[in-house]
């Protein structure tokens, strides 16, 4: 019992070891595929792509992510986070090393649009396995009433991330070449592979007794298992169903990948839009993203930390999708009723974008808990690899269909189908579990 007791202890001071590799593995891979469109007007010039070629070779880095998700998910079940980690970041270390050797315009030679394109494919296939494989080794090591906290301060690692992609690498494509961009992209997912290798470990048996303390009470609040009797066998019942087969992590999935597309139109189009329609600078601009961004992250921190302590994690998500379309009907209305007054409303805009984009990605690092929770910890690399692949193909089909709204109703258009998408995902979304249930969890969590 004693030497039981030290292994725990150890895993809760451990864990905090485990989620910083996670927030640094999610970090590095993000700075790629949102830091990489950044330099979207270098790329059009230095490899001499129109506007078609340009949107095809963003793209390519979602569908890689989106096609790969799964496979990964459920390779991380079988072999374990850590080895799926390791080779995600050292492949995909690799395959942008590959890139800066020989797929980066220098002088007269300027790869073609296929090349860039495959080898942009290669690296969203290669680093989908980033995001169930961190997501699980968290979930292996905090517990039911922490999880929505851990897994909220992973999520925070995509803005950051992405933040300090669009800092960086439009500053290296520019002055440097690509070269320089793609290698140092390289060497942060090579460098957090080190960490993972130095700190990232199933935990002991000890240690998955802290861990696993009240999953199963959680269930009970779906309705779907008794009380928890025994800590360390927890997530034992999450084995006799498969995730694919569970229609609660497909809705849950679902509804993430339609709530998504408000928050990638303004991620990807957003900066356009208040450039071209309410005319705002540079600085404008910039501090308007900059406020997505950083309102994004702190929503979510502060959305994991709410959720586990008040226990309504779905009734959260289906809050953010209420308020999600609210805001982009909103932003429609206005841009609608502007007509030739665009500058006068600039403000107006900019506040409209903040609010919407923080809104539209507040609630990922809750989702992906719930998904987690559904599955258990032993098939959670499936459950959220099904919530990644749902995110990452609106992420590939979002940039290729705003423009096709563009040229038949312009922005009023856009954002109205971005209010209706996050207003599909609200009946998509599983429904809040009864109170009786909920007792029920907090009294096993308690136990």
């Amino acid at each position: 019992m004693e030497n039981g007791s030290v292994v725990g202890a150890r895993g809760a001071q451990h864990r905090w070891k485990v989620l910083g590799v996670g927030f640094a593995a999610n970090a590095s891979f993000s700075a790629a595929f949102s830091g990489i469109p950044t330099t979207a007007v270098f790329l059009r010039s230095g490899y001499h792509l129109g506007n078609d070629g340009l949107g095809l070779v963003l793209g390519m880095l979602g569908l890689g992510i989106a096609l790969s998700e799964l496979p990964w998910g459920l390779l991380t079940d079988r072999w374990g986070d850590r080895r799926v980690l390791l080779l995600g970041l050292l492949s995909t270390a690799a395959a942008l090393a590959g890139l800066a050797l020989f797929v980066s315009p220098g002088g007269t030679h300027v790869p073609g649009v296929t090349l860039l394109a495959s080898g942009l494919l290669l690296v969203g296939l290669l680093g989908g396995s980033v995001n169930g494989s961190s997501g699980r080794a968290v979930m292996a090591w905090f517990r039911e009433g922490e999880r929505g906290l851990a897994m909220s301060i992973r999520q925070t690692a995509v803005p950051a991330g992405g933040g300090l992609g669009a800092l960086v690498l439009p500053v290296l494509a520019s002055r440097f070449g690509f070269a320089s961009a793609y290698a140092v992209l390289a060497l942060a997912c090579a460098t957090t592979a080190l960490f993972a290798w130095r700190w990232l470990h199933e935990p002991a048996h000890g240690d998955e007794a802290v861990a696993a303390k009240g999953e199963k009470g959680a269930k009970a609040a779906d309705g779907a298992h008794s009380p928890r009797r025994h800590g360390a066998a927890a997530s034992a019942p999450a084995a006799a169903i498969s995730p694919l087969r569970d229609p609660r992590i497909w809705r849950v999935a679902l509804g993430a990948g339609a709530l998504c597309m408000p928050q990638i139109a303004v991620i990807t189009f957003g900066t356009v839009f208040l450039h071209d329609f309410s005319r705002a600078g540079v600085l404008a601009i910039s501090a308007t993203m900059a406020a997505v961004q950083t309102g994004a992250a702190i929503a979510r921190v502060w959305s994991g930390a709410w959720t586990d302590r008040r226990g309504n994690r779905r009734a959260y998500m289906r809050g953010c999708s209420l308020l999600t379309a609210v805001l982009f009907a909103a932003l429609a209305l206005a841009t609608g009723l502007a007509g030739m007054h665009h500058a006068a409303l600039a403000a107006l805009f900019a506040v409209l974008i903040v609010l919407g984009g923080v809104s539209a990605s507040a609630w990922h690092g809750v989702a992906f808990t719930e998904l987690a929770t559904l599955a258990g910890t032993s098939r959670a690399g499936t459950a959220l690899a099904m919530g990644n692949t749902c995110v990452f193909l609106t992420l590939f089909l979002t940039p290729l269909a705003i423009p096709a709204l563009l040229s038949v109703g312009a922005w009023p258009l856009v954002w109205t189908v971005a209010s209706a998408c996050a207003l599909i995902a609200l009946p998509v979304l599983p429904r809040a579990a009864p109170a009786r249930a909920i007792r029920t969890a907090r009294a096993c969590d308690a136990a």
